[in-house]
């Protein structure tokens, strides 16, 4: 199973929309993301998004690229604050990759709580739009295969 966990790309202010959909640079910065997982050969079975604009937005121009046709999920426990054990329901499945489009700190909590059993403890930094790809060692371990931040674009 692999887990491909990214924070949703760039996205307004509050105070330019109170919706915060992805701007301009954060739609392209998803866009060459998905180019870079489709060359790659990514297939996902599932992708969940928080629900919130920017994370749907970010998961559509995803899936469209890499899983055209699949349907998205929308999850009530994937949102910025909310506690990464309640995550642990989505990997009952080990056979099925899952795309996850979030947000911090949700998102590098969750890493973390996977890769080391420690939320609390760092060891992937986001930016918008940064994607890292999780692979199930066993039934209790994962391990980091590769990490993407927009700014190698740049």
């Amino acid at each position: 199973m692999k887990l491909y966990l990214q924070q949703h790309g760039e996205a307004c202010s509050k105070e330019v929309d109170p919706n915060r959909p992805l701007t301009e640079q954060g739609r392209l910065d998803t866009d060459r993301i998905a180019a870079i997982l489709k060359k790659a050969g990514v297939q996902v079975d599932r992708v969940i998004h928080s629900g919130k604009l920017r994370a749907v937005q970010t998961a559509e121009r995803l899936c469209n690229t890499i899983a055209p046709g699949l349907a998205l999920e929308a999850s009530g426990s994937i949102n910025p604050n909310d506690n990464p054990i309640a995550f642990d329901q989505y990997k009952e499945d080990s056979e099925k990759d899952i795309l996850v489009v979030g947000h911090l700190p949700f998102i590098a909590k969750l890493v973390s709580h996977l890769v080391i059993g420690d939320e609390d403890k760092t060891i992937v930094t986001f930016q918008p739009g940064s994607i890292v790809c999780l692979e199930r060692v066993n039934d209790m371990n994962w391990r980091i295969d590769w990490m993407i931040r927009p700014e190698l674009f740049s």
